[in-house]
């Protein structure tokens, strides 16, 4: 449970790179239940903080493919192919 709704989260976030960057709350529903969260990039990792409707709190740090942290005091880790890449700003040069 928690794997899959972290890898929801992280994916979540990673469908709009800004997030990394902007400390606004966002919102996604998984399994009935409202989760609201904010990302931030801290340059060598991001951090996702949130809380549950139902009154859980998770905090994860997202380090290239790796994941850790606590959701409702219980300790995390998994791994999501590129996760950081996905959840920072890439700038592209045009020549």
């Amino acid at each position: 449970m928690f794997k899959t709704l972290f890898a929801a989260t992280a994916l979540l976030a990673a469908a709009s790179p800004a997030f990394a960057n902007d400390a606004a709350q966002r919102t996604f529903t998984r399994d009935g239940d409202t989760y609201t969260y904010t990302t931030v990039n801290k340059g060598k990792y991001v951090v996702i903080s949130g809380r549950a409707a139902s009154g859980g709190t998770f905090q994860l740090q997202v380090r290239g493919d790796h994941i850790t942290g606590y959701s409702r005091g219980v300790p995390v880790s998994f791994t999501i192919p590129n996760a950081q890449a996905k959840l920072t700003k890439t700038d592209i040069a045009f020549r």
